[in-house]
């Protein structure tokens, strides 16, 4: 079966796999793996979305899963998200990878095949993950392929045992963000092995057969400088070329069709765009929506469009807290409207469209269990219905000043999808407070025939040149634009 194609602006739904399939089937004995999953099931999770990541299906490591039993850190959010833990409950990290074979507890290569073949009937994408930093303790390279992993020496594990642990004779380092303690569940490795790179390139080819895309967790740590600045002198020296350019390249010669996404911090997603990067994690807009003032959320949607289109917008994932929890049930509506309607890839979390609350750790095989937020839920259903209505196709997108106030200090946040024949033109008051503007119908350069608000099914009248719209406190309207 030939493979779809990937929009320019996709729709990723982020589905933990594990807690997924145990949620469907809480009785352990008669869980659903990817090979018996009811496939009308799949069919109400993923109608609205292009590309459905299936987050942590390869297979786990054991001793990672014994660090992770013994964190006292962990050992809290364990007993927080689930009253009634048992140690039954904790699978180790899906980002400790002992090797790139689907776990067999999920139903193995031939369930995931499964869902594939589902996904393509249905015009649908699927991303799985690729770590590149770091693999599992007890991953088998230990033995075969040290020269893959950074080593250390006797005085790095005198001077500073929490990075690195003994095996045999050999010193290793643990997986490490230069900003955080080492992750003692994972080994590190040497993005300045020639060894190891040609390793990854054979693994993602491998991996590239059976699926459309591959999520890079923490991919700014293999840029060259990040890892010198992160392990000094004990990678060796650099190669010629950055780790992503050498590896995407290679992929996409004999895949070209193949996505990378880049989990990446810092400000450095231009940087990974420029190594090869299809998309890379927009967390500025996320930070921006959260802590900042409009102002500063306008500026960053004035950057260049080649750097905007390939972005990843989002409010929630795995790694941030639950946005109905971090920014509020109506501010969380307004800011997921402007991360879902902005130009790149847009991000969306499961359990996100039920307001789920809690951020569980990764390293559980089963999610707590929350009440659906009605509002919450009706909103998202009313919105990713007219999404998948509106902006099925390539359009043009500009910002578009509400008139009323001084723009960068308006609380409006607007912004025009031209499709030819059609508009759609997003607004939002990202404030706490009652507003009131003005739709300029000169500023859409072309006299509309008709102007529907989506959300409320209002048809406004176009008997004036500016359209006068009251808002409450977080609104979001979708104006549909018949010129």
């Amino acid at each position: 079966m030939e493979t779809n194609t990937w929009p320019q602006h996709p729709f990723i739904l982020e589905i933990n796999t594990w807690t997924w399939l145990r949620s469907l089937s809480p009785h352990q004995q008669n869980a659903y793996t990817l090979q018996t999953v009811p496939l009308s099931v799949l069919d109400e999770l993923i109608e609205p979305f292009d590309v459905i990541w299936l987050m942590g299906v390869w297979r786990r490591s054991p001793l990672a899963r014994e660090v992770a039993l013994q964190r006292e850190d962990l050992q809290d959010a364990y007993h927080r998200s689930l009253p009634d833990f048992s140690p039954e409950d904790v699978l180790g990290s899906p980002y400790a990878v002992y090797d790139y074979s689907v776990a067999p507890q999920l139903g193995g290569l031939k369930g995931l095949k499964r869902i594939r073949r589902a996904l393509q009937k249905r015009g649908k994408l699927l991303l799985l993950d690729f770590v590149p930093n770091h693999v599992a303790p007890d991953h088998p390279w230990i033995q075969t392929n040290p020269d893959f992993l950074l080593q250390g020496s006797p005085y790095d594990m005198s001077t500073n045992p929490h990075d690195f642990f003994r095996k045999g004779e050999r010193i290793f380092a643990h997986g490490k963000d230069p900003a955080f303690p080492a992750w003692l569940d994972t080994l590190q490795l040497n993005s300045f092995s020639e060894a190891y790179r040609q390793e990854a390139i054979h693994e993602l080819k491998e991996i590239a057969a059976f699926c459309d895309g591959v999520r890079c967790d923490m991919a700014m740590l293999l840029m060259n400088h990040i890892f010198r600045k992160t392990w000094n002198e004990r990678g060796g020296h650099p190669l010629h070329h950055e780790f992503w350019v050498d590896i995407i390249s290679a992929v996409k010669q004999v895949f070209p069709e193949f996505k990378f996404l880049a989990e990446v911090y810092w400000d450095l997603g231009w940087q990974l765009q420029q190594q090869g990067f299809d998309y890379c994690y927009d967390k500025r807009l996320y930070e921006r929506l959260l802590y900042e003032n409009v102002g500063s959320i306008k500026s960053h949607l004035h950057a260049e469009w080649d750097y905007q289109s390939k972005l990843v917008r989002f409010v929630e994932n795995h790694d941030e807290a639950r946005a109905a929890a971090a920014f509020g049930t109506q501010r969380s509506l307004a800011a997921a409207a402007i991360s879902l309607t902005l130009p790149g890839a847009r991000l969306f979390h499961d359990g996100q469209q039920n307001g789920k609350r809690m951020k569980f750790p990764v390293e559980l095989g089963r999610a707590p269990q929350e009440p659906v937020q009605a509002d919450i839920r009706d909103f998202y259903q009313r919105f990713l219905r007219h999404l998948s209505a509106e902006m099925k196709k390539d359009g043009e997108w500009r910002l578009f000043h509400i008139d009323g106030q001084d723009y960068w200090h308006s609380p409006f946040i607007a912004y025009v999808w031209d499709y030819g024949r059609t508009m759609l033109l997003v607004m939002v008051n990202y404030s706490d407070q009652p507003r009131d503007g003005c739709i300029a119908l000169p500023q859409l350069g072309r006299q509309p025939k008709s102007i529907t608000e989506l959300m409320q099914q209002q048809t406004l009248p176009l008997d004036a040149q500016c359209l006068e719209i009251h808002t409450a406190p977080w609104d979001v309207k979708l104006f549909h634009i018949d010129i």
